[in-house]
Parts: structure tokens; sequence; C-alpha cells
């Protein structure tokens, strides 16, 4: 969810806030990473929460379809990030620091787990929305061979561009290129020993294989009239529903890892409309991928995970200080919350708190790399020992950090 959601007004009810409306925060003592101006008041969620399912755990109103299957979830609601700018806020997120150049998650996926479908990359992204402020290196392979990398996958038209033949070009024709284009790259290779060289050669013969095979994903033709009423598709939720029932298709063939990235959560001003857009367009489809894959038989083998790359204040900001109508949030890196499910994660739970006001974690902080070593654990991966070298140490997705929490596994 790039843009950072709000958990004040989705995910973490501070009834207290009703209290405190209107009133000035002092920034003594508060969180450096956390955008408060000297000026900011506190401002209570417009929207109501209530309980959903046995456990009993508060969503807002904006996430209905959320609170019907919050007996799947595992909310965390004591997130803690290393910067509240969203370039490297999204960096630390998908690849473990705030700068360019390292692999994401889901390349150390396919790095520690390879292939469970020769036809399919590994890794497929699938976006909606704005597009995402730190672009094409949310999915990077990094310093990793290019293999590892994500695969941009688009809902409509072409599933990935450039993949069709050129007109007169047929099979047989394509094949024999192929083969032309192998024997010299092997020859170059012979008298270089250039890694590269190889990678280009694997990236030819992918390439040739996802000609037939991508298509395919994308021919809902197999997919019932109730499977698609249920993500939303026939109702005009847009992009983000197809992506839905796309990854689930994508599980279901095999492929290791399936990022969804949906923009821009990143409400400075008319968070109400910004939210209201975005909630209408992920609840739906969101809850009818966690029932799809529990009702398949999947989801306690397939990891899902949801959140933005942080939070948002509890308190107003006014880009118009004239126009109450334009009032906005600004950036939290301190108790955002986000929600874990299937995989091995624990359901219908609650780990950690925020503080009365949500203005500072309160109980069992969880950073960042503390969810990607737990999220490499559910996948069978030890981060400590999931390595690459690289300028002569061996990196690893949790850098120098990272500890798997325990209290959120089944």
């Amino acid at each position: 969810m790039a843009g950072a959601p709000s958990q004040v007004d989705l995910l973490d009810p501070k009834p207290r806030l009703r209290e405190l409306n209107g009133k000035t925060v002092s920034l003594e003592g508060q969180s450096p990473v956390s955008a408060l101006e000297p000026t900011s008041y506190f401002w209570p969620s417009p929207y109501k929460f209530a309980p959903g399912g046995q456990s009993g755990i508060e969503v807002s109103d904006l996430l209905p379809h959320t609170r019907e299957v919050v007996d799947e979830l595992c909310v965390v609601r004591s997130m803690v990030t290393d910067t509240s700018n969203h370039h490297p806020g999204q960096h630390m997120w998908m690849t473990g620091v705030t700068r360019y150049g390292h692999p994401a998650l889901g390349a150390w996926v396919s790095y520690g787990l390879g292939s469970a479908n020769e036809e399919l990359p590994g890794y497929i992204v699938l976006s909606s929305g704005q597009g995402t402020a730190a672009g094409a290196s949310n999915w990077s392979s990094g310093f990793m061979p290019s293999r590892y990398q994500g695969v941009p996958l688009r809902s409509t038209g072409e599933p990935i561009l450039y993949l069709k033949a050129p007109r007169g070009i047929d099979g047989r024709m394509q094949r024999e290129s192929m083969e032309l284009i192998s024997q010299l790259n092997a020859e170059h290779y012979r008298n270089t020993n250039d890694l590269t060289v190889l990678e280009s050669m694997q990236a030819y013969e992918a390439a040739f294989r996802l000609q037939s095979s991508a298509p395919e994903l994308l021919d809902l033709s197999d997919e019932s009239s109730g499977t698609l009423d249920a993500y939303g598709i026939s109702t005009g939720t847009g992009g983000f529903a197809m992506n839905c029932l796309l990854a689930r298709r994508l599980v279901e063939k095999g492929v290791r890892f399936v990022q969804l990235n949906h923009s821009s959560w990143d409400a400075h001003k008319e968070i109400c409309d910004n939210h209201e857009g975005h909630c209408k367009a992920i609840d739906q489809p969101i809850a009818a991928l966690i029932d799809d894959l529990r009702q398949r038989g999947l989801l306690e083998e397939t990891l899902v995970v949801w959140g933005g790359e942080f939070g948002r204040t509890p308190t107003a900001e006014h880009r118009r200080k004239e126009s109450m109508q334009n009032i906005g949030r600004d950036h939290q890196a301190r108790g955002f919350t986000i929600w874990m499910a299937g995989g091995g994660i624990k359901s219908g739970h609650v780990h950690g708190a925020t503080d009365e006001a949500c203005l500072d974690v309160a109980e069992q902080p969880v950073h960042v790399h503390d969810l990607q070593a737990t999220i490499l654990h559910c996948l069978g991966l030890d981060h400590e020992k999931l390595t690459f070298p690289y300028l002569g140490r061996q990196q690893k997705l949790t850098d120098t950090g990272g500890e798997v929490v325990r209290e959120l596994l089944a």
C-alpha cells in the first residue's frame, strides 16, 4: 500500500483522540522520525470502528470486507521503521536498507527457494494506482543476478510488453534466431567467462517460454461468475481487483513471490477522499483473496502480508489552512500497522500496541527487519544464513539486525 495508509483511520482505533481533539501536540520526547509540525493538533478519526469475527479485532468502517475475514489475520500495531520519507521508506520495506542498489524481498525469496514453475518467473509484480515512489527498485535484484528480479505483469492488454513476436516472425524463425543467439553467446562466454552472458542466455530462454505461458494468465474463462463477483471484477473496482485474482492464479501455478503495489495513500490533504477511494478499491478484493485461498486449501501454505512503508500521524495537517475539508495527515515511522495471514501465522491475533494517542509504540515494537526475518522464517529460510557475497561481505536482507517475532507464529 505505497504512500502509507493511516493506521488510526483503518486498523488502530484510538478513542482517546476524541478527548484530545484540537489540542496542540508537544514535540518534546517525540520520535524524530515522525513528521510533526510545531502547530500540529490532535484529530480523531472521522470513521467508526467495530469488532469482527470471534476474535473481536476492531476494524474501521472503511474496511467492512476485511472485518469479515479478520479472524484469519494477525494484526501488528507496533511497527517501526528508520525513516519517514517515501523513497527510502519503500526501500527499507522492500530491500532492508534505505538506499538504492539492494535486492528486494522477492528477489531474496527467489534466490533462496528457486522456481517451482519453469514456464513462469519466480517473482512477479502487479501494480495499480499512481505508481510507487521508489519505482522499479522496489522489485530489483540489486547486486544479485538479474534472473531474481521481479517481472512486472500488466492486468490488461499484453501481460508483458514486447513479449509478442514481431509481425512476420513465426515460431520456426524465432527458434532459429534463438539458437543462433545462444551459439554466439556461448562462444562469447567461452572467451570471456563473463557471467552476465549466461544471464543474458537465460533471459532469452525465459522470454521465449513466457510467450506461451503469460497470455494464459489473463484468460479468465475458467473462472466462475461467482468468483469474479466475489473479487469485484464485474463491479468496476479496477486494476487492484484483477491483480488479486491474478495473484491467486499465480500462486496456484507455483510462482514463489507475488507482489501487489497499490498507490498512492500519501494523503497530506483530503485524506477522507483519498482513503475512501483506495479502501473501496482494495477492501473487497483482499477479503475475496483470503477466502479464495482458504477455500482452495492454499492459505495455510501461502503467506499474505499487507502494509505500507510507514503510517500517518494522529494529528491534522493543513496544506491550505483556510479549508477544513483539505485536512490530511503527515508521515509517521513509529507505531504503524500491518497485517499478515496464512503461511504459519497466528490468526485472529493482535500484536503490540501504540500509546493512547498513537504517537509512538507502547508495547512489543516490531522493526521492519524483524518483520522481514519473520517472513523468511515462514518460508523456511533463515535470514542469518540467506546471504549473498558483495563488496567484501556476506550481505543479507535484514542487514545487521532482525529477529524472528515468535509471538506472530501459529
